[in-house]
């Protein structure tokens, strides 16, 4: 059985993923933060207001989370901080394929060399 993956519990950990790394993938967009600690790896879940009303942004939301629990947890490094934000296409997207878009996303974000950590205080 896949760990289970702690929240974040704090807006500024939301922003701090806000100003790492981040890959956007058709049905969703994986921001990524290496905490340099090796506590367990944290997520967090994001949709807006333009995805929809609280009904289909609570959907989104479901699926990402499960995505999650599925997908990142298999993927995801001790000592990083993940957010998951929903996009419109999160809703009809295959749930196969949005597990698709996060493995791409977050393969993608491992493998760059740019974690823009000293990023934080430039905007």
């Amino acid at each position: 059985m896949a760990p289970k993956l702690e929240t974040i519990p704090k807006r500024a950990d939301f922003l701090k993923a806000a100003r790492a790394c981040s890959k956007g993938a058709r049905g969703l967009v994986l921001q990524a933060r290496d905490r340099g600690d090796g506590a367990p790896a944290r997520v967090g879940f994001t949709v807006t207001r333009k995805v929809g009303n609280a009904v289909i942004r609570n959907r989104v939301r479901r699926r990402l989370r499960e995505a999650a629990r599925l997908e990142l947890s298999q993927l995801a490094k001790p000592g990083f901080d993940y957010v998951l934000i929903g996009r419109q296409a999160t809703i009809d997207r295959n749930f196969e394929s949005l597990l698709g878009d996060l493995a791409y996303a977050a393969g993608k974000i491992h493998m760059s060399g740019d974690r823009r950590e000293g990023a934080e205080g430039r905007r």
